[in-house]
């Protein structure tokens, strides 16, 4: 009974500051609001609250949880042991990749990609634009660019 009094308390304030929002023109703002302070409401009139105050003050609730809880732990305890021994899915994966591969080295090559295609003659267009002179590769701008620097550290006695 109380649960239900709060709720709905709390969605009658939620949707007097959305009617204010409003009133301030901020529509989205208001309209989201308004959005949140019918969800305790909405939970209130399906019984979840209801369910929600029985689950929270019953002991076999808790002990379910418990037992939830105990196996969660146990799940991330093997998990963790995995990790650290190395034996996992993916070395169980590269292990049979290892003997698949040891049986028919190049059966499954083309269907994966691991060979590479017959040699294609490669044919030069008649005109390739050509660098202008000024032009020189980023190699030898970057000595360019530490001489400046060197020319400047030397101007400051640096």
């Amino acid at each position: 009974m109380i649960a239900e009094t709060i709720c709905s308390a709390v969605s009658a304030a939620g949707l007097g500051i959305a009617a204010i929002t409003a009133y301030r023109k901020r529509f989205l703002a208001a309209t989201r609001i308004a959005a949140y302070s019918l969800v305790p409401i909405g939970l209130v009139l399906t019984g979840a609250v209801e369910w929600a105050v029985d689950t929270a003050f019953s002991p076999t609730a808790w002990a379910g949880f418990g037992l939830l809880g105990g196996a969660w732990l146990l799940f991330m305890t093997t998990r963790a042991v995995e990790r650290r021994t190395g034996g996992g899915r993916k070395e169980r994966k590269a292990a049979k990749a290892a003997q698949r591969e040891a049986v028919a080295p190049a059966a499954s090559a083309p269907s994966l990609g691991g060979t590479r295609p017959a040699a294609q003659p490669t044919v030069k267009p008649a005109a390739q634009p050509v660098a202008p002179p000024s032009a020189k590769p980023k190699a030898a701008r970057s000595g360019e660019d530490f001489s400046d620097i060197e020319a400047i550290l030397k101007k400051h006695g640096i």
